[in-house]
């Protein structure tokens, strides 16, 4: 300082002095020199004043740069716009508008082309959409909306607040486009879930003949990763080695990001060899890739190479590795973790604290995820989704809807991972009364309108023997919103129900609204139309699937084929088919054809349908009871009691009664069917003693012992036992359900004016 001293004599030198440290950003020469200029009396000049704030500024150093400011009776443009800049690289954006506000109030200094890029950008990092609006309006109004770096900043601002149809039309009216304005398109159609739209952004930049430079290939490559486009992603990869961008890690950590998430491990692996250096972005990314395939084993293994490498592991990395130990149910080393975080102070990241509750309810011990849970400041959303996805896991589907209570109650937000978290627990309890509670509060926070809720909603309407409900939903979502997954839960819905023609129509109006099925979607339509008998409908719907979309059969399809042969009394032809399936046959397939057996009383075929399936799914005890009910029904009554021999003693197992409820409002009456000595046997348990059990009796009746083309009156059937009482840990089974409306216009009375709610668990006709 010495030396500055002798050298500084007038203002102009410190003046010098003061663009250089701005330009190095350098606070502490910054300091050493104001002190100087109070010391030698040259802070009265306003002009140096004015470039000592804006030297502060410039160092990110608000209360000084703020303080000096405050002093100027004229302050530049030059310092209005650094001190802008300043609070907005600090993460002040708000000080930033009060700033430009108070510049436009004081009516001495006009705004220019370097105001506006940062008072839109303070609006944008606020989401302050209406007021960027009128500053965009105020820079046309001046002659700057032609000017790139305001252009390049409203694009971003429109893409932050998911505008981006004007984001694209500002784009479009741009007369000059740098590659920053394409980067910000495509980043931003990204960060909107838009990723076709990004990718075509990007080929229409190398059409115009554009060079992408590095944050382009970084913006572009998660798209190719989201859309499993691994074509363009290998294109982009050429584009590096051939640009020289190689050489950046951050675009070689985002190629082998995208070959993760293509699910190409292979090539993933050989690029993170060809990587001489490997950070800890690039050892999470592979640790990622592996779990996201099944493979936790490899993940862990990782794990310790990325050790052996002396990468230390940050929260990213502890949580996937948790998941790996959740997924592979390995308590002792998630133990480890979890004293290895504690050690290194990450246990209270939220992300960690997340996975943790995760790892430990995955592991079966929610005593433990509660326990860390209460350990969490309960004020992030988080902790609260990972306990409630625990609850989940393990059933526990009270305890999940008393937490979310608590939740709300505590103030805590929820958000859209909060609602699929806790709504397959309405869908476990099958309670319409809870289902329509939830429904309520969805419509009143806006997240009904959610594509991923409402297609949970219409499971969980299903599950609960609601189907005009489970529709009503899947009508609020518009057709051109609709995916594959709100489509094939509605088209499972109905087949569920038996309403098989419907699920048809249904999966119709999905292809003519250009949905394209998968396997999913194909598996439920050929299970309704399985379920519901329509050979001809299940076979076309199987070509179709063939040779217009050109799907690889999978099991699931094989088994509903052999199903609709069955149904159809084509034993020999589903034999036959199973025989020269591509694929091995599972137990479902070998149970199809037995269960047609039965149907159709053809005991050789039965019993190698039954030898198959002991073989593959020996503790399944409906198999036993099918190979017991065919005997039974050509009247080879002593093999049928040596295979209940057989099964209870040999293999040591029980058939639990199936059930299924009638909910009306206050009454919940549970039907248990059994078979004694071979007799159908029906018992009537209610939570409330007073009920019309003539009327119930008749209703049941009708419905146990209907009879329409596939189904038959059961000739062994006993009758009805009434209990009150409260039944706990009932079985879970199907249930083929239909509408009950014409039987309740019949009847009449109580029961028509308030129909009961039905939910089914278990199949109920003779012949099923």
């Amino acid at each position: 300082m010495k030396k500055a001293k002798m050298l500084v004599t007038t203002a102009a030198q410190c003046e010098s002095l003061l663009r250089k440290f701005s330009y190095l950003q350098s606070f502490s020469e910054t300091k050493k020199l104001h002190a100087f200029i109070l010391t030698v009396g040259l802070l009265s000049s306003s002009e140096l004043c004015c470039k000592l704030a804006t030297t502060y500024a410039q160092c990110h150093h608000a209360s000084y740069a703020s303080h000096l400011f405050k002093k100027l009776p004229q302050p530049s443009l030059f310092s209005w716009n650094a001190m802008m800049r300043m609070y907005v690289q600090i993460g002040r954006p708000f000080d930033a508008l009060n700033l430009f506000v108070e510049m436009l109030d004081s009516g001495q200094t006009l705004p220019d082309k370097f105001t506006y890029p940062v008072v839109i950008k303070a609006c944008g990092d606020l989401s302050l959409i209406d007021v960027g609006v009128g500053v965009h309006g105020q820079a046309c109004k001046f002659g700057f909306d032609s000017d790139t770096f305001v252009q390049n900043t409203l694009l971003a601002m429109y893409m932050n607040a998911g505008e981006k149809e004007t984001a694209q039309l500002v784009f479009d009216l741009m007369q000059e486009r740098t590659v920053i304005s394409w980067n910000t398109m495509i980043n931003g159609y990204l960060r909107n879930n838009c990723a076709e739209d990004a990718l075509r952004v990007y080929d229409r930049m190398v059409d115009e003949g554009l060079e992408p430079d590095c944050a382009t290939v970084v913006s572009v490559l998660p798209a190719c990763g989201l859309l499993k486009n691994l074509e363009v992603g290998r294109k982009v990869h050429r584009l590096v080695r051939e640009k020289g961008f190689w050489g950046n890690i951050v675009v070689r950590n985002a190629l082998l990001d995208m070959y993760v998430k293509c699910a190409q491990m292979k090539e993933a692996r050989v690029l993170a060899n060809q990587m001489d250096e490997k950070d800890v972005v690039t050892w999470t990314t592979l640790i990622n890739g592996y779990i996201l395939n099944g493979d936790a084993r490899n993940a862990l293994m990782l794990c310790r190479m990325m050790q052996c490498e002396g990468v230390k592991p940050n929260s990213v990395s502890i949580a996937s590795i948790l998941s790996a130990c959740g997924s592979l149910v390995y308590l002792k080393h998630g133990k480890c973790l979890h004293a290895w975080a504690i050690r290194q102070k990450l246990d209270s990241e939220v992300i960690v604290e997340t996975a943790l509750i995760d790892m430990y309810a995955k592991c079966n011990h929610g005593n433990l995820s509660y326990k860390v849970f209460m350990g969490t400041s309960k004020k992030r959303t988080a902790p609260w989704n990972a306990l409630l996805s625990g609850f989940i896991q393990n059933k526990l589907a009270v305890e999940a809807i008393k937490l979310f209570k608590q939740m709300l109650v505590k103030g805590v937000q929820p958000d859209n991972a909060t609602c699929k978290s806790l709504l397959p627990a309405y869908a476990i309890l099958a309670d319409l009364l809870q289902a329509m509670n939830i429904h309520s509060y969805l419509i009143k926070s806006g997240f009904i309108y959610r594509l991923e809720v409402a297609s949970i909603l219409v499971d969980i309407y299903s599950k609960c023997g609601s189907l005009g409900y489970a529709h009503q939903i899947f009508n609020i979502i518009p057709l051109k919103d609709k995916d594959i997954i709100i489509w094939s839960g509605i088209i499972a819905a109905y087949g569920k129900h038996g309403q098989g023609k419907m699920a048809v129509k249904l999966f119709n109006q999905m292809v003519q609204s250009g949905v394209k099925p998968n396997q999913v979607t194909i598996t439920c339509v050929l299970q309704a139309c399985s379920h519901a008998g329509l050979v001809d409908e299940g076979f076309s719907l199987f070509k179709f699937m063939l040779k217009q979309q050109q799907i690889i059969p999978h099991v699931d399809h094989y088994t509903c084929i052999i199903d609709l042969l069955g149904r159809a009394g084509r034993l020999n032809d589903a034999y036959s088919l199973i025989r020269s399936m591509p694929i091995t046959p599972n137990p479902a397939v070998w149970g199809a054809l037995l269960g047609a057996c039965v149907i159709h009383e053809n005991v050789e075929l039965g019993e190698v349908a039954a030898r198959w399936t002991f073989e593959l799914e020996p503790e399944n005890t409906g198999n036993y009871v099918l190979l017991a009910k065919l005997y039974a029904a050509v009247g080879r009554w002593r093999d049928a009691e040596k295979v209940r021999d057989i099964m209870a003693n040999e293999a040591g197992l029980r058939k639990l009664p199936a059930h299924s409820l009638v909910e009306r409002w206050k009454w919940l009456l549970v039907i248990i069917l059994n078979m004694m000595d071979g007799n159908v046997f029906a018992s009537i348990m209610s939570q409330h003693a007073e009920f019309n059990k003539e009327i119930l009796t008749n209703f049941l009746d009708a419905r146990l012992l209907r009879h329409n083309g596939n189904y038959q009156k059961a000739p062994n059937f006993l009758g009805f036992q009434t209990h009150s009482s409260s039944p706990d840990n009932l079985p879970s089974c199907h249930q083929d359900g239909e509408d009950d409306t014409d039987w309740r216009k019949r009847q009449g009375g109580y029961w028509s004016v308030v129909p009961p709610i039905l939910i089914f668990y278990a199949t109920a006709c003779w012949l099923c």
